[in-house]
């Protein structure tokens, strides 16, 4: 099981770093594919595997995975069937946001969980510095969301496919 969770942070990790540049992308207006399909499989990828850990009953992780994937699925809809056509380009902005905002979620709930000093900060997560730092990262993905959305929705815009 060690060298699975090992492999599910690092897929991890690496989604979150593609959903920050497809996120400041579409902020700017830009459509970065490359990187936007490493997101999306990434993102996908570290939802599906949270699914193989061992069951012990519903559980915010499991609800939260199940949500995740399902925004994907939207985006992967909106992307490749929709072509982010007419609303399908807020569609996918929304869902892609969305996920992106979950793994930092999960991101930042791990670290109070594995990083002794943020541990010792917040044992329970319970404490104000883990409701701080939840709710930091929940204003700048509202506020970048709410960019990314007014920015990319423009219907100039084409993205590029390349």
């Amino acid at each position: 099981m060690n060298s699975f969770t090992q492999v599910h942070v690092a897929i991890s990790l690496a989604a979150i770093v593609a959903g920050f540049v497809v996120a400041v992308g579409l902020a700017r207006g830009r459509f970065c594919s490359g990187w936007n399909a490493v997101f999306l499989a990434m993102t996908l990828t570290t939802s599906v595997t949270g699914f193989f850990f061992p069951f012990h009953g519903v559980t915010p992780a499991l609800v939260l995975g199940v949500i995740s994937t399902t925004l994907l699925l939207v985006a992967y809809f909106a992307l490749h069937a929709r072509k982010l056509a007419g609303g399908w380009r807020g569609t996918f902005v929304v869902t892609a946001v969305l996920a992106q905002y979950f793994n930092c979620f999960v991101l930042v709930v791990q670290s109070f969980q594995k990083i002794a000093p943020l541990h010792a900060l917040a044992p329970t997560q319970k404490e104000p510095p883990f409701a701080i730092a939840q709710g930091t990262v929940l204003t700048l993905f509202v506020v970048l969301g709410i960019i990314a959305f007014k920015k990319f929705r423009s219907p100039a815009l084409q993205p590029a496919f390349a």
